[in-house]
């Protein structure tokens, strides 16, 4: 049984070892927001869809651990694909975790994550030792619907790469901004590595005072922090000064 990322959606970011997975595929458990052509890859493979979609209606998690549970047990070639890493907030450990309590064996093959290929389209460093001394992952709300902890992530003094918060973009600006300068860069990627991947960069009070509409439907990211002065200053924004995430009080 193979956990295989499929990276934000340029099929070129697929790991030489992804390719051979899919490849070997006798049944291809699809996520939605996965590019369709992957299944090209499989030719072998029956193509299962168990999409998940914000706003949507979704494949439950228990019946897609059942369908994997099922295929491996036949002793098919299973192949999960996720969207991203699998490992970053594709709820991996659930699965890994089913799957090993019905004694079934879990390869897991990395990709690209969502955060990354938004850093390499605006052309930054999330770790730019000059402004952070690191990047913190995070979603914009808790298992429970919550709100994360603001303070401790502003205080962090790291790059915020801040998933599933496109529904959200004012409320967060919102938690972050009783915490850091208001001039805190920010950017906001959308579909990053495809074709109609989005760019937007602003402040954190703009953010909070007019949010750009998005499709809350479609998959991105929003980094925070003052790593993010390059791609604000290459867009035509005022550049921060260094050190535009300290905490505020």
């Amino acid at each position: 049984m193979v956990l295989l990322s499929a990276g934000p959606g340029d099929l070129d970011l697929l790991t030489l070892k992804a390719v051979k997975a899919l490849a070997a595929a006798d049944v291809l458990l699809l996520d939605e927001l996965v590019d369709p052509q992957i299944v090209t890859l499989a030719p072998y493979a029956r193509v299962v869809r168990v999409g998940k979609r914000a706003g949507c209606r979704s494949t439950p998690q228990a019946f897609i651990c059942r369908l994997m549970r099922r295929y491996a047990l036949q002793g098919l070639n299973v192949v999960r694909v996720k969207g991203g890493d699998a490992l970053m907030f594709g709820r991996a450990g659930e699965e890994i975790a089913f799957l090993r309590a019905a004694d079934v064996g879990v390869r897991i093959v990395n990709g690209v994550s969502a955060a990354f290929a938004a850093a390499a389209a605006l052309g930054v460093s999330l770790t730019h030792r000059e402004h952070c001394h690191g990047v913190t992952f995070v979603t914009a709300h808790t298992h429970d619907h919550g709100e994360p902890d603001w303070a401790a992530l502003a205080r962090s003094g790291t790059t915020l790469a801040i998933y599933m918060g496109m529904s959200r973009l004012a409320s967060l600006a919102a938690g972050l901004l009783p915490h850091l300068r208001a001039d805190t860069p920010v950017a906001i990627v959308q579909g990053a590595s495809r074709g109609d991947e989005r760019r937007e960069l602003t402040t954190l009070q703009a953010l909070r005072d007019a949010p750009p509409v998005f499709d809350a439907r479609q998959p991105g990211v929003v980094l925070v922090g003052p790593a993010l002065a390059e791609a604000l200053h290459v867009a035509g924004h005022v550049q921060p000064a260094a050190g535009a995430m300290a905490v505020c009080g």
